[in-house]
């Protein structure tokens, strides 16, 4: 089994970097779908294969994130293997972020939540961050996959999903006309969400895999639109100070 769905060597837009399958369709598939339709290229990288979850199995996660990602229409796909529930902040995990920032170059990141309840989320969040200002440091050294040296590179943005915690957001993205696409990306994870109660009843059920999970993202998305008055949308947080040139437009 591989672990990339599909690797090429090409810089992009904006890299998620994520703890888990799903998380990327969950809390920012509306606006992975959005910046595509402008244009822009997008790439995931999950961290683990989730390997711990109660539903499914990593070879079902893996076929589920080929699905979702070829409807999200990413340019890549990659998982990092690491130990979903035991992966460390820490130089060696630091440095397999690194590389990859570095072979892709992205100019904003997207990763996990600042706080959450699953504690992969929080400590992704802060690996991610941490390995995305080290990557701009070019006395780490790094090497591709031809053992040639890598050129430093920091994003110019960590933009940070709000997930189960609630959070207040820096900003709201609009993602009303791609809402259906993103449902669809998320129920492409079969065994982790509901489908129906058939496919619901053949594993044990977890908080996710009920219908009041799917009715929590989308008052969830209203709530996000609401702010900004759209039907949809998706908040992101920041620990950085947005720029603004103009407070009329």
């Amino acid at each position: 089994m591989t672990n990339n769905i599909q690797k090429i060597d090409i810089k992009i837009d904006i890299l998620v970097i994520c703890a888990h399958p799903d998380d990327a369709e969950l809390c920012c598939g509306g606006t992975i779908l959005s910046h595509i339709a402008q244009g822009y290229k997008v790439g995931i990288i999950d961290l683990t294969e989730g390997e711990l979850g109660t539903r499914g199995t990593v070879q079902t996660r893996y076929e589920e994130a080929k699905n979702a990602s070829e409807i999200l229409g990413v340019t890549f796909r990659e998982n990092l293997q690491m130990a979903d529930g035991f992966f460390e902040n820490d130089k060696a995990h630091q440095l397999k972020i690194i590389q990859k920032i570095r072979q892709y170059q992205p100019e904003t990141v997207l990763t996990n939540a600042l706080e959450d309840r699953h504690i992969d989320h929080s400590r992704a969040s802060k690996l991610v961050a941490d390995a995305c200002f080290l990557a701009g440091l070019r006395k780490i050294e790094t090497f591709d996959t031809q053992n040639n040296p890598q050129n430093a590179w920091r994003p110019k943005n960590v933009y940070h999903f709000i997930q189960d915690f609630y959070n207040v957001p820096q900003f709201v993205v609009d993602v009303t006309p791609f809402w259906e696409k993103k449902m669809e990306a998320i129920r492409a994870f079969k065994t982790q969400f509901f489908i129906s109660e058939e496919e619901a009843q053949k594993e044990p059920s977890t908080p996710i895999s009920t219908p009041d999970f799917m009715y929590f993202l989308e008052a969830r998305a209203r709530e996000m639109g609401r702010i900004i008055g759209v039907t949809f949308g998706e908040g992101f947080c920041t620990k950085k100070a947005l720029k603004m040139k103009d407070l009329v437009n």
